[in-house]
């Protein structure tokens, strides 16, 4: 049965989206069959950082409300044999959706996929509560800045209030020479923040955010060193799952 991966996040623009996609990209070049799944209904960018968002035409609340089949709704992403995504709505959706739905839609998607990956909006709340129903693990993606950390803080707590206990963080946007300078948290000051371990963290580079508006997955560069970083990352995440 496949692992379910949610990414989350306690505020915006951290790189939650980015991290999903390049962690699912690193599972499918190992040969896995991955399912990237985005909840931000909405606010979807998942389609754009894989560069298909031509391709949509179901997404998740169709498949939820009966509409499609899932199978209508999984599309295969360019030039990876194992990697689909589903998209969310492209608006704010009032036809239900509740943990329960998830934790049902997920136990399908498990039989097909080694890896589910879910992409949840930013902070806590209603969508938080459904994304989490059927996680096995959750990564929460936060930055050295004051107000995204305890954000995160926040979120880890509401995490493990509601029963999950196999969290782990990525530090995004490290600036080391902001962090030596004294002007942003250094990296020990945010180890001892959390409660959950750290499964690594991604130097702040001009390349990802070309990547992700070219629609290209940084690590389908290979033999850079944020390539390794993000393998070193997903290594340690899925010895964690």
């Amino acid at each position: 049965m496949g692992k379910v991966i949610l990414v989350s996040s306690g505020k915006g623009g951290t790189g939650k989206t980015m991290f999903s996609v390049n962690l699912g990209v690193i599972l499918a070049q190992r040969g896995k069959r991955v399912m990237l799944m985005d909840l931000d209904m909405g606010l979807r960018n998942l389609d754009i950082y894989l560069g298909m968002e031509n391709k949509v035409v179901y997404n998740i609340m169709d498949v939820i409300s009966g509409i499609c089949r899932i199978k209508k709704a999984m599309i295969k992403v360019d030039g990876f044999d194992t990697l689909y995504f589903m998209a969310a709505s492209p608006r704010r959706d009032d036809r239900d959706i509740t943990p329960l739905h998830m934790k049902i839609l997920c136990d399908k998607l498990r039989k097909y996929f080694d890896y589910i990956i879910i992409d949840c909006p930013a902070g806590i709340g209603d969508m938080l509560d459904v994304a989490m129903a059927p996680a096995d693990r959750v990564v929460i993606v936060t930055e050295p800045e004051a107000a995204s950390l305890r954000d995160a803080d926040v979120t880890e707590r509401y995490l493990r209030e509601k029963g999950i206990r196999d969290i782990c963080f990525v530090i995004n946007k490290v600036k080391a020479e902001l962090m030596k300078a004294g002007l942003v948290p250094d990296l020990m000051t945010i180890l001892n923040m959390f409660n959950s371990p750290v499964a690594g963290i991604i130097q702040d580079d001009d390349n990802i955010h070309i990547s992700t508006n070219k629609g290209i997955p940084i690590v389908c560069k290979h033999g850079t060193y944020i390539e390794k970083n993000f393998q070193e990352i997903a290594d340690k995440i899925i010895e964690l799952v």
